[in-house]
């Protein structure tokens, strides 16, 4: 018979929700709500994805959101020029990131171009290019 869901979203923590609010908002500019105590956030696809506050927050070690973007240089452009640092990786683990944190999958192969960063609570994001 299985699960009878009406429905299922993502969610992840962070250690400050209003900081969260305004990283969000003001530098990814997605739409940001107060919904069960902590954010609910439209995504550029109309998925919904719930950040909640937790006080021994530890940041996901893997990447929890993935942007696509078309054009990738003015998208990490864009997100320098609101504070958001997308070098995070230094060498001998950089995945091969040249001095803004662009990886180059295309070139050599090995996949998409992409750039990581972090929210404000440590968890990893990415752009990658569409």
């Amino acid at each position: 018979m299985g699960l009878q869901a009406k429905g299922a979203f993502p969610g992840f923590s962070v250690d400050d929700v209003d900081a969260a609010r305004e990283f969000y908002s003001g530098a990814l500019g997605l739409a940001v709500d107060e919904s069960m105590g902590g954010l609910w956030i439209t995504l550029p696809s109309g998925q919904g994805v719930f950040v909640y506050g937790k006080p021994n927050h530890e940041p996901a070690s893997f990447t929890i959101l993935n942007f696509e973007v078309d054009d990738l240089d003015a998208a990490v452009d864009a997100l320098n020029a609101a504070g958001v640092s997308t070098k995070i990786y230094e060498a001998p683990n950089d995945f091969g990131t040249d001095s803004r944190g662009i990886a180059h999958g295309t070139a050599t192969g090995d996949g998409p171009d992409i750039c990581w960063f972090r929210d404000p609570a440590g968890n990893v994001l990415s752009l990658i290019a569409a």
